[in-house]
């Protein structure tokens, strides 16, 4: 049986997910609302097989292979695997420059 491990949010993950909602709210509460569970439950499905998620091309065509992410489009979940935790440290609009964001917040 696979060992079971523990999801746990960053403070930026979580500031992220919470714009994203707040500026889908301001249209439609109800799809924000389906939007955010949705998130949230792919996220939480890590628990059990972190793996799924694939290595982030960006960073991978850098040599950084730790992280990895979820897509729930057009949003991109990032996370990394360590002593029994998923990391979720962001969740980032994949319309956006993706490979600075994640240079400059992963990388400092």
């Amino acid at each position: 049986m696979k060992p079971k491990y523990k999801v746990q949010w960053a403070v930026v993950a979580e500031t992220d997910l919470k714009q994203i909602i707040d500026y889908l709210a301001a249209d439609s509460p109800g799809n924000a609302l389906q939007i955010f569970k949705k998130i949230r439950q792919r996220a939480s499905g890590l628990y059990s097989f972190p793996e799924r998620g694939r290595i982030v091309p960006e960073l991978q065509a850098q040599g950084i292979n730790i992280y990895r992410e979820l897509i729930v489009a057009p949003w991109r979940v990032v996370y990394r695997i360590a002593e029994g935790t998923v990391f979720v440290l962001s969740v980032i609009d994949s319309r956006q420059n993706v490979e600075d964001i994640l240079l400059n917040r992963l990388l400092k």
